[in-house]
């Protein structure tokens, strides 16, 4: 049986690759709170999708600091 520790590093891990993060899933990636991460969200114009899901590779232009056009 697993540990809860080695239970949740497979979760990160799991993250970490998935294309697409559930909000809750987006906070963890993002390590920010809620309201920071709405605020980041709306700076940087990243919504999400009709599943409700955020794309993992626009909260990583977001984590960089880069520029994304709404194009």
């Amino acid at each position: 049986m697993m540990r809860k520790e080695e239970l949740a590093v497979m979760r990160a891990v799991a993250i970490c690759h998935k294309p697409y993060l559930k909000p809750e899933e987006a906070l963890i990636y993002c390590n920010l709170g809620r309201t920071q991460f709405a605020k980041k969200c709306e700076e940087f114009g990243i919504v999400k999708n009709n599943s409700g899901y955020y794309k993992r590779d626009d909260l990583n232009v977001m984590l960089s600091g880069g520029y994304q056009s709404n194009t």
